[in-house]
């Protein structure tokens, strides 16, 4: 198991308050994929990328409003945290702790 890998229980600070989900990281080399399950529903991670520690992928939200979330974090230990750009309502930052 890559050292990304895992379901993370986080927390996005969003415009529209604290949106709890849980994110899935599933690596194959330099790139991931997974989903982003929460209030809102699941959403498939896009163009996941890893760098070492680094991930970088898009998810295509339709509800409340259809966008393309730009997201990117940092994987240290058991945490994972970064943000995530939600078009024209700016950047929310994003925290979790992986599931032991």
């Amino acid at each position: 198991m890559a050292g990304v890998d895992g379901a993370y229980d986080c927390v996005a600070k969003t415009p529209m308050g604290d949106q709890n989900g849980v994110l899935t990281v599933i690596s194959a080399g330099e790139t991931f994929h997974g989903t982003f399950a929460g209030m809102l529903g699941s959403l498939d991670v896009k163009d996941g990328k890893v760098d070492g520690n680094h991930l970088t992928w898009k998810m295509d939200m339709t509800v409340p409003m259809p966008m393309t979330l730009e997201c990117e974090a940092e994987v240290t230990g058991d945490t994972i945290s970064g943000t995530m750009q939600l078009g024209a309502f700016g950047a929310a930052g994003f925290s979790g702790t992986r599931r032991g």
